[in-house]
């Protein structure tokens, strides 16, 4: 360029592209998502004071959650520390052992893949049907609004609920959230108010729950009877299944559509199927929806070249894991290790992995079809636990382009 000449937009060097998955964590988590990526740099493994011994290695995190002996979920510093005083002492969340053993046998069908698709057309085809219009119509849609609806209108089916509206749907879900924003990265516990404020949500929703549990044999809680839970069990269950089932599902498909989109992959996705399920794969890597797992530690061992004693607090970095294999590529096999470590290994992976999946690819289906989309506006969501849009406005291309012509 000759000294004077005026700079063109041609001559001015391109910005980076924003990292949209980065600014969600630091917004969700401003001062914990920065302590956390940092942590991975000091190795796989390190203790640190005031904190507990940090995994941030995928093959050690395989390691200490395929060990259920070692590193228990109900001790000291444990997820069960954190949801007993809510969810009762028999949900899967915060037991081990030989009862949880015996209760996950017994829920072991109830989300059986052909049961979940089916649970999913029936539920999901009015509200599905009504995204997809919108979308051939080229309106804007809210992503992270109809995807909350979707997430709910499941999760009021699976414990009982008569709500049958979005309205009712939305309700629901904010509920949920109001719950799970009580817990940050660094929460331990809840306290009595929380506690409190966590089972004036949970626990009328308890009571509908045994009801569906004493009623017909073909719903879920019904089922759950036929399968030889208490009620106190399908109680607990339920409650859990509100909590974890929502949440993930609902944060993580506006996500999806945004890798994505931001990738250039979203008319790929749409066209070829088996790429859409390996992005679906890839970007729960990305997203991390579990980016934390906690144990306590009950005998002593080595993991990793690191003493862990009785009582210790295992910080599992599940987000450091998946991240160490790089960015969004869902052409790039994942290395056993890392497979779905998002949702736990051994005796505690999600036992409603095959539900959330029903929905996404129903849901992302959906969207693409109307592919190729721009995003009209997109905003971070403060005081969340799983990082989420608080808006992803999409709009089709195609339905634009159309309607001009």
């Amino acid at each position: 360029m000759k000294p004077g000449h005026p700079v063109t937009r041609r001559d001015r060097p391109r910005r980076r592209p924003v990292d949209w998955e980065r600014r969600l964590y630091l917004t969700a988590h401003p001062f914990a998502y920065p302590l956390l990526r940092g942590l991975a740099r000091r190795g796989p493994i390190v203790r640190v004071p005031g904190l507990g011994v940090v995994v941030n290695d995928a093959s050690l995190a395989r390691e200490v959650l395929m060990d259920g002996e070692t590193f228990r979920k109900d001790g000291p510093g444990s997820p069960g520390d954190l949801w007993t005083p809510v969810l009762g002492p028999s949900v899967l969340l915060n037991m081990e052992g030989e009862a949880h053993r015996a209760l996950r046998r017994r829920l072991t069908d109830l989300f059986v893949p052909s049961y979940t698709e089916a649970l999913c057309d029936r539920v999901l085809e009015e509200p599905l049907g009504r995204l997809g219009d919108r979308l051939r119509r080229g309106e804007t849609v809210d992503l992270v609004d109809a995807a909350r609806v979707m997430a709910a209108a499941v999760i009021s089916e699976v414990i009982g609920l008569d709500a049958r509206t979005e309205t009712a749907w939305r309700d629901l879900f904010e509920q949920g959230e109001r719950v799970v924003s009580m817990v940050s990265l660094r929460t331990r516990r809840l306290s009595p108010s929380q506690v409190r404020r966590a089972r004036e949500v949970l626990d009328p929703l308890g009571d509908i729950a045994e009801k569906a549990y004493l009623g017909d044999e073909s719903t879920v809680m019904g089922r759950m009877r036929a399968l030889g839970l208490s009620r106190e069990e399908a109680r607990g269950a339920a409650g859990a299944f509100f909590l974890t089932g929502t949440e993930t599902v609902a944060t993580f498909i506006p996500r999806l559509v945004a890798l994505l989109h931001d990738h250039g992959r979203l008319e790929d996705a749409a066209r070829d199927g088996a790429l859409l399920g390996r992005a679906v794969e890839e970007a729960m890597r990305v997203t991390t929806p579990t980016p934390v797992m906690l144990r306590s530690v009950h005998r002593a061992v080595t993991v990793g070249g690191v003493a862990v004693r009785p009582g210790d607090r295992v910080l599992i970095a599940t987000h450091n894991c998946c991240r160490a294999h790089g960015p969004f590529d869902p052409d790039r096999p994942h290395p056993p290790e890392l497979r779905r470590l998002w949702f736990g290994a051994g005796p505690h992976f999600c036992i409603g992995y095959p539900l959330a999946m029903a929905q996404i690819r129903r849901v992302a289906r959906t969207v693409l079809v109307a592919a190729p989309l721009e995003i009209t506006e997109r905003s971070a969501a403060r005081g969340v636990l799983i990082p989420t849009y608080r808006r992803l406005a999409v709009r089709s291309v195609r339905a634009r382009e159309g309607d001009a012509a």
